[in-house]
């Protein structure tokens, strides 16, 4: 489900910069209007469900176009981005109906403050990203049951173990409720979290790993380590073990549903990252999020992890559109 952008400026240079700005993981259809008489045509057209409009313009300002939009009862949310910073410029647009003002050139991060306190994505989407149906659920659970055996296919080969396969499990949750449980991972001596942000597509999220009672000593001599175990040597070897796991995993889904992740590097939850910075990366707003839980387990080992797939509630129309593609 595509979000209409429409970018009006007449400035070819300003109008690619805002386009650049708009976050990623949104799945926008973007156009164009170098002037007012093109947005209102565009608008008229469908093209624009959020505006970014500016206001000095030849034929037709930015302000004459609010004054058009309310006289023409035209449905669509404006943002105003303009060099025109005066109190009473930004007053004006207020009135005649904008949603908010932002001054040029763009700040990425005061944009995405925008479209986060103004909730503009549920104002686009009616909320509807919030719900999977079941059919979704179940082509999802299957695409990423593939995708984990590849994972642990991996794991097994490179630590010559069996490794038990997991059911995944599939939910909608607030993000309120996965932060206190993690809060307590990053401080907890006994579980270690390593976390690797990924993007791409239109699809957004975070792969945790999270090893709790597990033997160092096992995992040493599956990945046959046969030195000193430091703590530096133990985080590495957790960082392999994640980096087969969510790696494969999601190289897995990117070629099931045809397309392509840009992974971040791993870090350790906690300490390279802060928890509350977790939610904050590739640039999307978290409230609720689809999140995919599969816990691992080495057979006669004392090695035990749970992977967990975080994807931004944005990521979901996208994968809504994707898995319908695949059932038809």
């Amino acid at each position: 489900m595509s979000i209409k952008a429409l970018i009006c400026d007449d400035s070819s240079f300003a109008r690619k910069q805002i386009q650049k700005s708009l976050p990623q993981s949104w799945d926008f259809e973007v156009s164009q209007a170098k002037n007012g008489v093109e947005c209102i045509e565009a608008l008229k057209a469908g093209k624009g469900e959020i505006l970014f409009l500016d206001l000095n313009m030849p034929e037709m300002d930015g302000y004459q176009v609010l004054e058009a939009i309310q006289a023409q009862n035209i449905q669509v949310i404006v943002i105003v981005v303009s060099g025109d910073i005066q109190p009473e410029a930004q007053k004006r647009v207020m009135m005649l109906g904008a949603l908010e003002f932002i001054k040029k050139p763009v700040d990425v991060k005061a944009l995405e403050k925008v479209l986060d306190e103004k909730d503009v994505y549920e104002k686009l989407t009616n909320g509807a990203v919030l719900e999977l149906s079941d059919v979704i659920r179940d082509g999802f659970k299957e695409i990423v049951n593939v995708s984990m055996g590849l994972g642990v296919d991996l794991l097994a080969r490179v630590l010559d173990a069996f490794v038990i396969m997991p059911i995944p499990n599939v939910n909608m949750l607030e993000v309120s409720e996965l932060v206190m449980t993690l809060n307590q991972v990053s401080e907890s001596k006994d579980v270690s979290a390593i976390c690797q942000g990924f993007i791409g597509s239109g699809i957004a999220g975070e792969a945790l790993i999270l090893f709790s009672d597990s033997s160092m000593a096992d995992i040493a001599d599956l990945m046959k380590f046969k030195s000193e175990l430091t703590e530096q040597v133990e985080l590495e070897l957790l960082m392999d073990i994640s980096s087969i796991l969510s790696g494969t995993c999601l190289q897995g889904i990117s070629r099931q549903l045809d397309i392509k992740f840009s992974q971040g590097h791993p870090v350790v939850l906690g300490r390279d990252i802060k928890m509350e910075d977790l939610f904050k990366r590739n640039g999307s707003r978290w409230k609720k999020m689809l999140t995919i839980e599969m816990p691992i387990r080495i057979e006669n080992r004392n090695i035990n992890c749970d992977l967990l797939l975080l994807f931004t509630e944005d990521s979901i129309p996208r994968f809504n559109e994707l898995l319908e593609y695949l059932i038809e």
